[in-house]
């Protein structure tokens, strides 16, 4: 069955994993992206090594359901290239700075023009209207500024240091594909076009700060910011005999039960845990507690015992064990796939579970402009006129020697 986005076309001059990962999750559901690529590709393709060069496995993760065009947009005939398949596109996404994207004259008022209702959407690190508008942008920089870097600091003291994944790209990213998608049933409606700007570093604010904000939210605060719960330092998983594990008890019951089925119903009728107010208040205290329980016993009996008293608990994985993981195995969600230059490759399935429009896993990703010429002709080019931009260097197709010779320098964590 089609996806929800079937009939969708995107024309994606994104690039590293902000854009890419927005792109990639709108292509699973049916929308036809036409990634735009600079003659030295994205630089994703860089991060990681693969079989082949500029076939990193990043890239290869994010570039499923997508066609590759090579554009060497220093050309003004590789300009018009993407004017003309902006004509009959839905969307135009990318996450350069505005500035650049303009200087181009690929700008939301010179595209709009050509398609009054497309649907212009970017993101940048910084809200264009402020002081920090016109500033690159790099995950670490937002995680720094947006204050993920600290939070670490207020649970154990430490200096401040980055989560070990590219969690501001990826938030942006969904982000920016949920105001697409927006924006697409907006012009359903009313046949309405509109640009759309996701900054990276608001979104990491609004992402934290949701939580984070708490006795500050009120004027005067009743407390101060920093959710308690979230930041102690107690907060971690819990040493069992033989690993860690992962519990949660809530509500009233499940405390009461753990206490019991742990040898230690006497701790239930503890002034400081009789109910989920007072609780809140000496969370310190019960993880204390917990973490002290939880010693006496292997982790699978804890699994067992917490199952039967439907008490929150999972295990402690390794990103090893997480293909092996019996949940993710019964549902599927990695599966081994040929690439048709790779070779054998793990890939991942969708998390999203459509009934009527499913997601799905059309195409591996592409070399770096193999599409290239497919797309054009599907735009009305002929082959005369895809020969001469090929001569005149503006549209690319890099044969395997030309990509193994071209520059392959990591990609940062860049937006």
């Amino acid at each position: 069955m089609p996806g929800a986005l079937d009939g969708v076309k995107i024309i994606d001059l994104t690039a590293v994993l902000l854009g890419p990962f927005a792109t990639q999750h709108m292509a699973d559901m049916g929308a036809d992206v036409i990634k735009i690529e600079p003659p030295e590709g994205d630089l994703l393709r860089n991060s990681g090594r693969g079989p082949s060069p500029k076939m990193g496995p990043i890239y290869v993760a994010a570039g499923r359901n997508k066609r590759s065009v090579c554009l060497d947009l220093k050309r003004p005939a590789a300009i018009e290239v993407v004017k003309r398949l902006v004509k009959d596109a839905d969307v135009f996404i990318h996450n350069s700075r505005p500035q650049a994207i303009e200087r181009l004259g690929l700008g939301y008022a010179d595209l709009k023009k050509i398609r009054p209702d497309l649907i212009y959407a970017y993101s940048l690190g910084y809200k264009r209207s402020g002081p920090y508008g016109h500033k690159p942008a790099f995950d670490d920089l937002v995680q720094g500024v947006s204050g993920a870097a600290s939070l670490p600091s207020r649970v154990d003291g430490g200096p401040p240091r980055f989560m070990p994944s590219l969690v501001a790209d990826k938030t942006t990213g969904l982000h920016l594909a949920m105001a697409v998608l927006a924006a697409l049933f907006h012009r359903e409606r009313t046949g309405q076009g509109q640009a759309i700007e996701v900054p990276m570093f608001e979104t990491l604010v609004s992402f934290w700060m949701t939580e984070h904000l708490f006795g500050e939210t009120f004027k005067p605060p009743t407390g101060t910011m920093g959710y308690d719960r979230i930041i102690n330092k107690y907060r971690h998983p819990f040493r069992t005999s033989d690993g860690y594990i992962c519990a949660l008890p809530y509500t009233d019951r499940h405390w009461q039960k753990f206490f019991e089925i742990a040898g230690r119903p006497d701790i239930a009728s503890d002034p400081r845990f009789v109910d989920g107010p007072t609780r809140a208040r000496h969370y310190s205290e019960l993880y204390q507690v917990l973490d002290s329980l939880l010693l006496d016993r292997p982790t699978a009996e804890w699994l067992t015992l917490f199952d039967e008293a439907d008490i929150p608990a999972m295990p402690v994985r390794t990103l090893e064990e997480i293909p092996h993981d019996p949940h993710l195995v019964a549902t599927a969600f990695f599966t081994e796939r040929d690439h048709p230059t790779e070779g054998r490759i793990t890939t991942m399935a969708s998390p999203l579970d459509f009934s009527a429009t499913p997601t799905s896993f059309r195409r591996h990703a592409p070399r770096l402009g193999v599409d290239g010429p497919d797309v054009l002709r599907e735009h009305g080019y002929t082959q005369a006129q895809i020969d001469a931009l090929m001569a005149e260097k503006a549209l690319l197709i890099p044969t395997f020697e030309e990509a193994a010779a071209a520059p392959t320098t990591e990609a940062p964590a860049a937006s």
